[in-house]
């Protein structure tokens, strides 16, 4: 029987990994669409996302099954529990990577990034997707010290985002309130994601 939980909590496991495989690849690919106005690569991340959905659903309803046929308990519980609060996270990640290829794809053929950010966003896609390999690391490995170095990536995310809003709040800023709502937006949803993936990562055995 505790062969058969096992080899549950691995299957839990995979899917995991996989769903950071997929948000990682969702952020890379919106943070380019919306930088160069990539209409076929925006497409791409919003049609991927049904994926990423059906991931999350089956991973559900296989955690709720291990919770009523095992009835784990102490450590065992609480990777199940994780396991449903990560994926959950994920899946609300990869919208915010949806999210930020339909705006791509609202302002196409023109860029949603003006030229005095993009240097930021480039820096924040790059950091978001650090952050989620790392989460994927730690699902495979819980290895506290890549999830402590979490923390640190979550803090350099946090300046980007408030070095964001200086400029874009600044009185010389020079293109809008259009051009200025739109990239806080997409910075902000970003980071609240991967805050979730932080705070839920896997406890160790």
């Amino acid at each position: 029987m505790r062969d058969v939980f096992e080899g549950e909590l691995k299957e839990l496991t995979d899917q995991m990994i996989e769903m950071t495989r997929l948000v990682g690849t969702a952020i890379a690919q919106a943070t380019s669409a919306v930088l160069d106005a990539d209409l076929a690569l925006a497409e791409r991340v919003i049609e991927a996302d049904r994926t990423l959905d059906a991931l999350q659903i089956d991973l559900e309803e296989k955690a709720q099954v291990v919770l009523i046929r095992q009835q784990p308990v102490a450590t065992d519980l609480r990777v199940v529990m994780t396991a449903l609060r990560m994926s959950a996270d994920l899946e609300r990640m990869g919208d915010l990577a949806v999210h930020i290829a339909k705006l791509a794809r609202m302002r196409y053929p023109n860029s949603a990034i003006p030229p005095e950010l993009r240097g930021t966003i480039i820096r924040m896609g790059e950091v978001a997707e650090g952050i989620v390999a790392k989460a994927g690391s730690v699902i495979a490995t819980r290895d506290m010290t890549t999830a402590s170095e979490l923390e640190t990536d979550d803090d350099v995310m946090d300046s980007l985002h408030r070095g964001l809003f200086i400029a874009l709040l600044s009185r010389d800023w020079p293109h809008g309130v259009e051009a200025t709502v739109e990239p806080a937006f997409g910075g902000e949803t970003l980071p609240v994601g991967l805050r979730a993936v932080i705070g839920h990562r896997p406890t160790p055995a």
